[in-house]
């Protein structure tokens, strides 16, 4: 019944990869764009399209995804959502997927290297030998065996950090809101304060939030251990650069390694600015966590194929800001609707008598509600009329049905 050409803008070089995956359950037309489009070429650009990906620095709000009445889903082809308006999104019936595991290893990895050239005091000696100096001294350079590490957040980077800190003899310990399994020698802490006074590196595996914005502030980092070293490579709101920068000048702070930070260019044409720019025992790198070969073409599958599973399967799992359904095939003879809809009660009767009405018999029904939408899904049997659409979207509640292409 359904005869839609699905359409999708990847944006800010996403991995080509991604094309195999987004294609994978039907056809799909995809246009790249290599950089991040201002909004108003945005707008421009999503008229038509059903899907938009986009990595970091493309944000969509309100506005955008008014000037897209088309748009079906939204992938972030990188870890974190917040350049998205998730709870616009979902009331224009909009999922947003992501790819929150795929660059777990190489984030770890580049933490790892920070702690041991931090440790060797590696970036101190490196800026005095391209100035012609020979800064051959071991004076305050250790080696990580029986160091101790403190994690903060304990999810899926903070424990393949923890695992290979473990191998290279650290003592490590951690922090989360919840608790967490230890892997390898790794200890969980009461609090963060604890963590802080113990360590002799602190860096920070959390997202960004209200409860995490701006955690290292002034307070904190004069709680941490006189000579220890602070790494942050998560979000860019989680620490006070200010109140680093003085802890560093005093030297309280030993180093850092800093790859985020709360204001970053859009483009690499644009300058970039900080406070910690003028510290030789400073790290900085940007924002490459997650910029290595191996997690862009992962990620690039990830959300890929999560696009193309809600594209012809309808299914939803593992999206952000929307109820999670994840059907199987659609039933053999059968054609599906899916239907996200305002939560509130009596919606799933309206549709199965609209069914009825249609002459159509429900072979297979999903449905999962959060606070304020609701997502159904419903295999109907028989022919439908061809208004059955418009039925469908006439409903009280219903924010914007679609019929998904036929199997095969």
């Amino acid at each position: 019944m359904s005869t839609q050409t699905f359409r999708a803008l990847l944006v800010e070089n996403v991995h080509p990869d991604a094309d195999a995956a987004l294609t994978g359950y039907g056809p799909v037309e995809i246009t790249r764009a290599s950089g991040s489009p201002d909004p108003q070429a945005l707008k421009a650009a999503l008229k038509g399209q059903s899907v938009l990906g986009i990595r970091s620095r493309t944000h969509i709000d309100a506005a955008i995804l008014d000037a897209a009445p088309d748009l079906l889903a939204v992938g972030c082809f990188c870890i974190g959502t917040n350049q998205v308006d998730l709870a616009e999104a979902a009331r224009r019936g909009v999922p947003v997927f992501n790819a929150p595991f795929a660059n777990t290893r190489s984030v770890a990895e580049l933490t790892l290297a920070s702690i041991i050239m931090l440790m060797r005091r590696v970036p101190e000696k490196m800026f005095a030998i391209h100035e012609g100096g020979w800064l051959k001294s071991a004076d305050g350079c250790n080696e990580v065996r029986k160091k101790k590490l403190g994690i903060v957040g304990y999810g899926n980077i903070g424990t393949q950090l923890s695992v290979l800190a473990s191998a290279l003899g650290m003592h490590v310990y951690f922090y989360d809101i919840e608790p967490k399994l230890a892997h390898g020698n790794a200890r969980p802490m009461e609090s963060l304060e604890a963590l802080l006074a113990e360590c002799d590196v602190v860096t920070l595996h959390v997202p960004s939030s209200t409860q995490t914005r701006n955690m290292m502030n002034r307070e904190r980092i004069r709680a941490m251990k006189p000579g220890s070293f602070l790494i942050n490579q998560a979000r860019g709101d989680l620490v006070d650069i200010e109140a680093l920068a003085s802890a560093l000048d005093d030297g309280h702070i030993a180093g850092a390694a800093v790859d985020v930070f709360p204001v970053e260019p859009s483009s690499k044409d644009n300058r970039f600015d900080s406070p910690l720019q003028r510290f030789r025992n400073v790290i900085l790198t940007p924002h490459i966590g997650g910029s290595t070969l191996e997690a862009q073409a992962a990620i690039g599958q990830d959300s890929a194929i999560k696009l193309a599973k809600y594209l012809y399967l309808g299914s939803t799992g593992h999206a952000v800001n929307f109820p999670q359904v994840e059907p199987g095939p659609v039933r053999p003879g059968c054609t599906r609707v899916a239907v996200p809809h305002v939560n509130a009660p009596g919606f799933l009767r309206r549709l199965n008598d609209a069914a009825e009405r249609a002459g159509a018999n429900v072979a297979a029904q999903f449905l999962q509600t959060d606070a304020e939408i609701g997502y159904a899904l419903a295999d109907l049997e028989g022919a439908l009329p061809a208004d059955f659409l418009d039925r469908i979207n006439a409903l009280d509640g219903t924010i914007r049905a679609r019929i998904l292409p036929s199997p095969g």
